[in-house]
């Protein structure tokens, strides 16, 4: 189960909005490994991910992540954390919450793109008179989301809250 903590950062009226920092630098260094492969790491992080073009394509590997993988986990990754952020901040319990998502590519003027990400969020709360406010956090953490605000696909939320009994 998810509590919110006491921590400083909720005190901190800026805690959604990161910090006063005027930016922030992520680095990310990819080292091609073999044919259409490669690693990426970052340095500060442990994990590895191992990388390659998607079987749709010429060359393509099945059972690597892609590009189009990482994307897709982006926006959803993003979705997870704003609604945490937000879900500490507004000291909202919650039993759980699981977030499949699905990354469209589609042509677009004769070029692929990654059309659209669709979202299904499903928030499993403790108690029924939760369900609104679980709502209410899911679709605000879509509008903080700082990904997709960032990029130019469409994202589609279908949020579902279930009480943990029904779950």
């Amino acid at each position: 189960m998810f509590r919110p903590t006491s921590s400083n950062l909720l005190l901190n009226k800026n805690y959604l909005n990161m910090s006063s920092e005027e930016f922030h630098t992520y680095q990310v260094t990819i080292n091609w490994d073999e044919g259409k492969t490669g690693t990426i790491k970052s340095d500060g992080l442990d994990q590895k991910i191992r990388v390659a073009t998607p079987p749709e394509f010429p060359g393509g590997l099945e059972g690597i992540w892609s590009p189009e993988h990482l994307f897709t986990a982006s926006v959803s990754s993003c979705f997870m954390t704003s609604f945490t952020a937000i879900a500490e901040y507004s000291k909202f319990d919650f039993e759980s919450l699981k977030v499949e998502s699905e990354g469209i590519m589609s042509r677009q003027d004769g070029k692929f793109v990654m059309s659209k990400v669709i979202l299904n969020p499903v928030l499993t709360v403790l108690d029924e008179k939760h369900i609104k406010k679980g709502l209410r956090l899911l679709e605000k953490a879509d509008t903080i989301c700082l990904i997709t605000r960032s990029i130019n696909s469409e994202v589609i939320v279908n949020p579902k809250v279930l009480v943990a009994a029904e779950a």
